[in-house]
């Protein structure tokens, strides 16, 4: 059993990890840029600590407060993330750099502050939370799939670039899970234009990802348990695959993607999204 920092524990696939993680006998620091949203998990056995994946001071002090009481975390689960919606035209700038700030720049900036005690140790996991997002892309969903895109190329370039001082990088790809994500990414898109070119492709963005989370495609995707179990495994592996896809969904959006051809895949997004047009 090891030291686990998790972030992006106030609900979803965080706090699911933070409690299966605890309940297996795991010493869990689950964080939260409000701790009070983890009161039910410290019930539970995690420690809970304030942690803003956007800001320097709070991360550092932080991986700080864990090494302090333990020497090194012996596992980082990357989860801190959200998705930004909307055509790209129409999306602020720094809402943009806000959804990379959390996305990509907290998860390497957490990654850089916990390898040098894992260093130490020889030994050490970083377990990144990716999406099956990362590998296809959704009309007006640019913003996120590219953080998501990002996750893939830092994971693996850094799971070569530690795996000489044993310390393993994996990567988790959910596919769609059940939580308030969709609701946080169709909130996303609130303050974007109501009227102009984009109107209407922003409008069936917003219905059609709340269709994806609630409706019969659903039944393809699973809960934030569902993630935490995959995540429990790729910690207790000796030697842990480079990736793990969860649900159905990931296994089939992955796949299917992969075998389309570009321009079939254009048709078939035609055939679910308005394309935007001067009116």
């Amino acid at each position: 059993m090891g030291v686990v920092l998790i972030t992006g524990c106030s609900s979803g696939i965080g706090a699911a990890t933070a409690a299966h993680l605890a309940a297996e006998g795991h010493t869990v620091y689950a964080t939260a840029r409000r701790p009070e949203t983890l009161d039910g998990l410290v019930a539970q056995g995690c420690r809970a600590l304030t942690l803003d994946v956007t800001d320097e001071a709070s991360m550092a002090a932080a991986v700080e407060a864990v090494e302090a009481e333990h020497g090194a975390v012996d596992v980082l689960v990357n989860n801190a993330g959200y998705s930004q919606s909307g055509a790209l035209e129409t999306i602020p700038l720094e809402d943009i750099r806000r959804q990379f700030e959390t996305n990509v720049f907290g998860l390497i900036r957490l990654s850089q502050l916990v390898l040098p005690c894992m260093r130490r140790q020889r030994s050490g996991r970083i377990v990144n939370i990716g999406s099956m997002g990362g590998k296809l892309t959704f009309p007006g969903g640019g913003v996120y799939h590219a953080t998501k895109y990002a996750v893939e190329a830092i994971s693996d370039a850094l799971r070569f670039e530690v795996q000489g001082f044993g310390v393993k990088v994996v990567l988790i790809e959910p596919g769609l899970i059940v939580t308030d994500f969709a609701t946080a990414a169709t909130n996303s898109m609130a303050d974007l234009p109501d009227s102009g070119p984009y109107a209407e492709f922003n409008r069936a963005v917003t219905s059609a990802t709340t269709e994806a989370y609630r409706g019969p495609l659903s039944r393809l995707g699973g809960g934030p348990d569902a993630v935490a179990k995959v995540i429990a495994k790729a910690i207790a592996a000796p030697r842990p695959k480079a990736r793990y896809r969860v649900t159905a969904s990931a296994h089939l959006a992955i796949t299917q993607r992969a075998l389309t051809p570009d321009r079939l895949w254009d048709v078939a997004m035609r055939a679910q999204f308005p394309v935007p047009r001067e009116s």
